[in-house]
């Protein structure tokens, strides 16, 4: 009888490390689940493949980075003799082999929560996720405030990437707008630069439209509660800036 428990006893730990193992395999890749929607720009045919350097920003995953240049996970594990990925740090700098040109890569989460669309400028002339996940973790909140981050070319990030950060993927409040309790039911998107006296890149407009033009259709947000950050009613901020082009963004997002 002993003998037969110690037998049923050592299938049921190999039962359970297999799953404890597939279960790990599957939080580090971190995937979005299943019911979510993942809308990537396409990849243009007989585009040219080189490799390149990516340095990576919060909540950002292999799984995600893969899809940004069109390569296997596999590959970029492979280039830069990664064996656990978990140990991936923001700001480590990735080889990705054979990489297509940066695409967006933007998943939609079914949630009932978010009712706007809050529009902001950094107010510095250069900026990242990363630049503002340190800056706001000194300030004592959970990293960066924003859901998305639309960069301007600077900080080793191209014109117009969009950055997806954690408090998105995680879809948690952000940290944005107090006003009217935005943090609570507002998309808040950070364009880097400074619109009260410089003007928003080309490529940064057309990426902020292509979002917002996702994130409005599937959340079924009205036009009148996509706003910047000084529409909000009780906010006492120029943001996005005076020079933000209302009419060129309003012609666009339909």
């Amino acid at each position: 009888m002993e003998y037969k428990y110690k037998i049923r006893f050592t299938i049921l730990l190999t039962i359970l490390s297999v799953f404890w193992l597939t279960s790990c395999t599957v939080t580090h890749v971190a995937r979005p689940p299943a019911e979510a929607i993942i809308y990537e720009t396409p990849v243009v045919p007989d585009h040219f493949r080189g490799g390149l350097y990516h340095s990576v920003a919060p909540g950002e995953t292999l799984w995600r980075i893969a899809r940004m240049y069109d390569v296997d996970v596999e590959t970029i594990k492979n280039a830069n003799s990664i064996r656990d990925v978990s140990d991936i740090e923001i700001g480590t700098r990735l080889l990705i082999p054979e990489a297509v040109s940066r695409r967006h890569v933007i998943t939609l989460y079914p949630s009932r929560k978010w009712k706007y669309i809050i529009i902001h400028h950094s107010a510095t002339d250069y900026g990242s996720s990363e630049k503002f996940n340190r800056a706001h973790l000194s300030r004592g909140w959970k990293g960066v405030g924003y859901h998305f981050v639309i960069d301007n070319g600077t900080c080793g990030k191209g014109d117009g990437q969009i950055e997806t950060t954690p408090r998105w993927i995680k879809q948690q409040n952000g940290a944005h707008c107090k006003a009217g309790g935005m943090n609570l039911k507002g998309i808040g998107i950070c364009l880097v630069g400074n619109f009260s006296t410089g003007e928003i890149s080309s490529r940064q407009m057309n990426s902020l439209v292509i979002l917002v033009k996702k994130l409005k259709k599937y959340y079924r947000i009205p036009k009148n509660r996509i706003m910047g950050h000084g529409q909000v009613p009780g906010a006492n901020t120029e943001c996005p800036g005076k020079n933000f082009p209302w009419k060129k963004f309003w012609s666009k997002v339909r």
